[in-house]
C-alpha cells in the first residue's frame, strides 16, 4: 500500500472536533497564498492529503467552510485589538503609544497569516467582515483619545472637531505599519513600533 494512501485513511479517523482546527488553517494558508477563491473542498483536502468526503464531515459545503473561516479570523483581530486599545493612562505620552504599537505588532507576529488576510485579499467576502473590525477599532479609539485631547490642554469644542480627523489618522498609521512589517522583513517588530509610535505621538501631540 503506498505510503500517502496510508497517511490519508490514517488521517480519515481523527473526529470533527480535532479535524475542523486542521481544515480551517490549510484554508487560511490557501486563502493568503493563492486567494479566497482559490479556497475550496477539492484544494483543502488535496492540501490535507484527505478525501473530500472528510471535510463534508466538518463543513456542509465551500460556502460554510469560508464563512468559518473568515470567521474564526475576525474574532482573533477582535481580541487582538481588545487586548492592544485597552485602558491606559489619560496623560498619554510617547511610551503609551509605542507600548501599544509594540502590542499590536505582537499580534501579527502571532498570527501573520490573518493579518495576511485582512490586508492581501480583494475579495469583498472578506472585506465585509474586517469592516466591522475596523470600525470597532475606531470606536475604541475615539474612547481613549476624546480624554487625553481634553488632557492634553485641547478646548473641548476643538475635541469635537478634531477629534475623528486625528483618530482616523492614528488608525491609518496602524494599519500602514502592519503592512510595512509583513512586506519588509527587515524591520525588527520593537524597532518598527519604537518608531511608528513616537511618529504618531508627535503629530497628535503636535495638533492640540
Amino acid at each position: 500500500m503506498p505510503p500517502s494512501t496510508t497517511r490519508r485513511r490514517r488521517a480519515e479517523h481523527l473526529g470533527p472536533q480535532r479535524r475542523r482546527p486542521q481544515i480551517l488553517d490549510v484554508a487560511l494558508d490557501i486563502a493568503v497564498t493563492e486567494g479566497i477563491s482559490a479556497v475550496t473542498v477539492a484544494s483543502v483536502a488535496e492540501r490535507l492529503d484527505v478525501t473530500r468526503p472528510v471535510i463534508y464531515t466538518c463543513f456542509a459545503n465551500r460556502v460554510e467552510l469560508i464563512d468559518e473561516l473568515v470567521r474564526r479570523e475576525e474574532d482573533r483581530l477582535r481580541q487582538s485589538v481588545g487586548a492592544v486599545l485597552r485602558r491606559r493612562e489619560v496623560d498619554a505620552d510617547a511610551d503609551v503609544f509605542v507600548e501599544g504599537f509594540r502590542a499590536l505588532l505582537g499580534t501579527v507576529v502571532d498570527h501573520p497569516n490573518t493579518w495576511r488576510l485582512v490586508y492581501g485579499s480583494p475579495d469583498a467576502e472578506v472585506a465585509d467582515y474586517f469592516g466591522r473590525g475596523r470600525a470597532d477599532a475606531v470606536t475604541r479609539c475615539t474612547a481613549l483619545l476624546r480624554p487625553t485631547l481634553v488632557k492634553w490642554g485641547m478646548p473641548e469644542s476643538q475635541v469635537e472637531k478634531k477629534l475623528g480627523a486625528m483618530v482616523e489618522l492614528w488608525v491609518s498609521t496602524s494599519e500602514g505599519m502592519v503592512r510595512t512589517f509583513l512586506a519588509d522583513d527587515s524591520w525588527d517588530p520593537g524597532e518598527l513600533a519604537e518608531f511608528m509610535g513616537r511618529s504618531v505621538y508627535r503629530a497628535l501631540r503636535a495638533a492640540v
